[in-house]
């Protein structure tokens, strides 16, 4: 294997007093694979580390990348994984952007768990990126524009059932992600792909009424228009960040296995 470089050789603490428990947060991506050391608000205590993501990456791969991308990192207790793809109840359904017919049915969270140590949840990216990112009020929409599109939906701060609106039809045939991915972006340039936003804003607010709708994603700093009152960009170190509410106790025969107050 290569050897992996990160964005930081050591990763350093932040300068600020934190609290534990501390939450190793990790974020999975199509060209990139991210994590960070959260404290118990959900603040970052070490610098991010990242290496690129070995393409049509198999799961051992996968696991074994992280294993050595996290070894610089300080202690911590838990683990928080963003994938991109539909996860249920910790194994993988879908991966379109990492090799999809070796992922399917995976246990990433079991696997991670033996290969870590720790106890490890895992869900979509987008979703992660959605609770960090989400007021908590009213009906919220997030969507994150890298090598593919994701999407988050939430109602008073309570994840719905995560949709792959990636994969749904939404112009001339063709998806959202074929529309507004990473490959479309570089294959008709930043002016079509603007307008193809603009279109794709104005089809979310009919199709959801959202309150507020929130961009991520590494290619959001493609956006050139300005943007309505209602639709907001988001940070990208939500999708770690965000890792935090995997772990927020509920109570007693709650429902709400994921959500933010």
């Amino acid at each position: 294997m290569n050897n992996i470089h990160t964005e930081s050789a050591v990763a350093q603490p932040a300068a600020t007093e934190s609290t534990g428990p501390y939450t190793l947060a990790i974020d999975i991506g199509g060209t990139g694979l991210k994590a960070s050391v959260l404290d118990s608000e959900g603040n970052m205590i070490t610098e991010r580390v990242r290496v690129a993501t070995p393409p049509q990456c198999p799961p051992d791969l996968l696991v074994e990348t992280l294993v050595q991308l996290v070894a610089p990192l300080p202690h911590y207790d838990r683990v928080s994984v963003g994938f991109p793809g539909v996860i249920r109840l910790g194994k993988v359904l879908t991966a379109h952007n990492l090799g999809q017919d070796t992922w399917y049915g995976f246990d990433l969270d079991l696997a991670l768990e033996q290969a870590l140590g720790k106890p490890v949840r895992v869900l979509n990216d987008a979703d992660i990126q959605g609770l960090g990112a989400i007021s908590g009020k009213g009906a919220e929409v997030v969507i994150t524009l890298g090598t593919g599109l994701g999407s988050s939906f939430a109602e008073d701060g309570r994840l719905s059932m995560h949709l792959e609106l990636a994969h749904h039809p939404f112009r001339k045939g063709q998806t959202y992600e074929k529309q507004l991915g990473k490959a479309a972006l570089e294959k008709v340039g930043k002016k079509k792909w603007n307008k193809r936003v603009e279109k794709a804003i104005q089809t979310l607010r009919i199709l959801t009424n959202f309150d507020c709708l929130y961009i991520g994603g590494g290619n959001a700093k493609s956006l050139k228009f300005e943007l309505p009152a209602d639709v907001k960009l988001v940070s990208n170190e939500l999708g770690m960040r965000g890792g935090i509410w995997l772990w927020i106790e509920r109570s007693p025969g709650s429902t709400d296995i994921f959500r933010k107050p």
